[in-house]
C-alpha cells in the first residue's frame, strides 16, 4: 500500500496548494477589475451590462452584481480590465464597488468584524451551505473548497449536513420564494452566535434574476451579513481566503 501511494505521489505530484494565499491564477480568470480614467461613451458602456453592475459619473463596477460575462472588457479594453486578483471577499457591501482609478485590493473592514467571530471561530468553523435556488455552479465551487487541491479542512473549516452542529450559514443562489422558508428554518436551527455568508453574485444581489417575482430575499433584510464572496461562480480561493480573513484576521493562516 505504501509503495503504491509513493508511486502515485511521484506520478501526480502534490495535489494540494501548500499556501492558499499565494498561488497565481491563469489569465482567463476574472477577478478584481481595474477601471482607467480614460473617457468613454458611458451610456454605451453601461448598456452592455445585463445586471446593471456598471455605474456612471464616475464609472464604477459593482462586484456584487457582476456576472463576469466580460462584455464590458471586450468592448472597452482600455477602460475596464479584469485582473487575476482572487482576494475579493469583504464584509462591507459598499467595498465591492470598484470605481475608476481604484487599483488597490478589496479589503476587509476590521472595525465591522464582530468580536466573537475571531474569539470563537478562528480555529474551528463548521458551516451549513444552503442552495437557495442556485444553478449548481456556485455550489460546485464551494464543494471544491474541501477537495485535495484547496483543502480548507486543514484550517478547521468544513461544511456539515446538520445546521444544529454548525456555526453559520453560507447562502448560494438568489433565494427563491420556495426556498425562503427552508432557509429560515435552517438559520433558526444554527445555535448563536452564528455567521452569515453570501457566496456568489446571485446570493449577493440576485444576479440576472433581480426583480423576478419568483424571488423572496426578505431574509437578508433581517440579519447582518458577515462576509460577501463575489464571483459567478466564486473561485474556491476567493472563498477560502475570504473566510480566513474574517475568522483569523492578521493571524498567520
Amino acid at each position: 500500500m505504501i509503495v503504491e501511494d509513493l508511486r502515485i505521489l511521484r506520478q501526480l505530484g502534490k495535489q494540494f496548494i501548500p499556501d492558499v494565499t499565494k498561488p497565481q491564477l491563469p489569465g482567463p480568470f476574472k477577478g478584481r477589475p481595474e477601471i482607467s480614467t480614460e473617457k468613454v461613451d458611458e451610456a454605451a458602456l453601461t448598456a452592455l451590462c445585463p445586471t446593471g453592475a456598471i455605474g456612471r459619473s464616475p464609472v464604477s463596477l459593482d462586484m456584487g452584481k457582476c456576472v463576469m460575462c466580460g462584455e464590458c472588457e471586450f468592448a472597452f479594453p482600455n477602460k475596464i480590465k479584469f485582473t487575476t486578483d482572487y482576494k475579493i471577499a469583504t464584509n462591507v457591501r459598499e467595498l465591492l464597488i470598484v470605481k475608476e482609478g481604484d487599483t488597490g485590493p478589496i479589503v476587509l473592514d476590521e472595525t465591522s468584524v464582530r468580536e466573537e467571530i475571531r474569539s470563537l471561530f478562528g480555529r474551528s468553523l463548521k458551516l451549513r451551505e444552503v442552495s437557495a435556488a442556485g444553478s449548481n455552479a456556485d455550489e460546485q465551487e464551494l464543494n471544491a473548497c474541501g477537495n485535495p487541491n484547496f483543502d480548507m479542512g486543514r484550517f478547521g473549516i468544513e461544511f456539515l449536513a446538520s445546521p444544529r452542529h454548525c456555526d453559520g450559514v453560507v447562502i448560494s443562489g438568489p433565494i427563491s420564494e420556495n426556498m425562503a422558508g427552508p432557509l429560515q428554518i435552517c438559520w433558526d436551527a444554527v445555535p448563536s452566535p452564528k455567521l452569515l455568508i453570501l457566496a456568489g453574485t446571485d446570493a449577493i444581489s440576485g444576479g440576472i434574476f433581480t426583480g423576478s417575482q419568483a424571488l423572496n430575499r426578505s431574509f437578508l433584510d433581517k440579519y447582518p451579513v458577515d462576509l460577501y464572496v463575489p464571483g459567478n461562480p466564486p473561485h474556491p480561493l476567493t472563498f477560502v481566503n475570504g473566510v480566513l480573513k474574517l475568522v483569523r484576521g492578521k493571524k498567520k493562516s
